[in-house]
């Protein structure tokens, strides 16, 4: 599985593979890693032969901080809904088209980093879901065109302040806290990937809280980008986070919601597990 990390080493930020538990750094490369050059065939050709030529250079996971795949999005188009067994625990019939709703980008945060629950929040809850990262222009696409405009796939974790969410009756203030979308750990790009067919996980302190797969999408990919595109355009390193599956805290009885001291793992197959502790503004 070729996965793309973003790491530092005590310097500037840069991309590197994830082999094991081994990084091996990019930097060498004649050509930048950009999204746009994760949406093509010919350059992940180019980085397996760079890789290979270059065992000698890589490091300990250890020994590098990872970093978000994607620190500064454009813009996060978030998928409500989307997933059938998260439409039956709220008691929803299935929605026609897709339900949107938007994230800010300030609220995106690395791997291991704290999400911070702010004082005048009471009700904190975690959310499971598979990030599509844009790796070109993408305006009016068709559902069979689609995947040719990924350049891979992260796991995110979109975290929501329940209380904000119903007192305003809509989502974005109760999405958007900075520290809200944790994501991570690496990238996967499109060509490697079925975003169709992976299961996808939840814990709180190590006690699993989701548990589905990808199969459940009510909307997959493609038809996603396509519906998406046809309202606004999306660019490279934009990212739709496409739902989550049911079990989340809100819904439990009785409620079961972040706190502070939390540890929440948020694991896709062949992406990996993005963790992050719960800490008090």
């Amino acid at each position: 599985m070729m996965q793309f990390v973003r790491y530092t080493a005590g310097s500037t930020p840069q991309w590197g593979l994830h082999e094991k538990d081994r990084i091996i750094p990019l930097a060498g490369m004649r050509e930048d890693v950009t999204y746009r050059q994760l949406a093509d065939k010919g350059f992940l050709t180019v980085v397996e032969d760079a890789a290979e030529a270059a065992p000698a250079s890589t490091m300990s996971v250890e020994e590098v901080r990872l970093l978000a795949p994607v620190p500064r999005p454009g813009k996060i188009v978030c998928v409500g809904l989307n997933y059938h067994d998260h439409a039956e625990e709220q008691d929803e019939e299935v929605p026609e088209r897709p339900l949107l709703f938007g994230k800010s980008g300030t609220a995106v945060t690395n791997p291991g980093d704290p999400i911070v629950l702010p004082a005048e929040i009471d009700e904190l809850d975690y959310e499971v879901e598979l990030g599509v990262v844009l790796g070109r222009t993408a305006k009016n696409v068709d559902a069979a065109d689609a995947r040719d405009y990924v350049a891979g796939y992260t796991a995110i974790n979109d975290v929501s302040a329940r209380d904000a969410q119903f007192a305003d009756g809509q989502y974005f203030r109760g999405k958007s806290y900075d520290t809200f979308a944790p994501m991570g750990p690496t990238l996967v790009p499109d060509h490697r990937l079925n975003p169709h067919d992976v299961d996808v996980a939840c814990r709180v302190n190590g006690e699993t809280k989701q548990e589905s797969n990808t199969n459940q999408f009510i909307f997959g990919v493609d038809r996603l980008i396509e519906y998406i595109s046809g309202i606004t355009t999306l660019r490279p390193g934009d990212v739709i986070s496409t739902g989550t599956p049911g079990g989340v805290g809100i819904f439990r009885d009785p409620p079961e919601l972040l706190a502070h001291g939390d540890k929440v793992d948020v694991e896709i197959e062949n992406i990996g597990t993005l963790t992050n502790p719960v800490v008090e503004e």
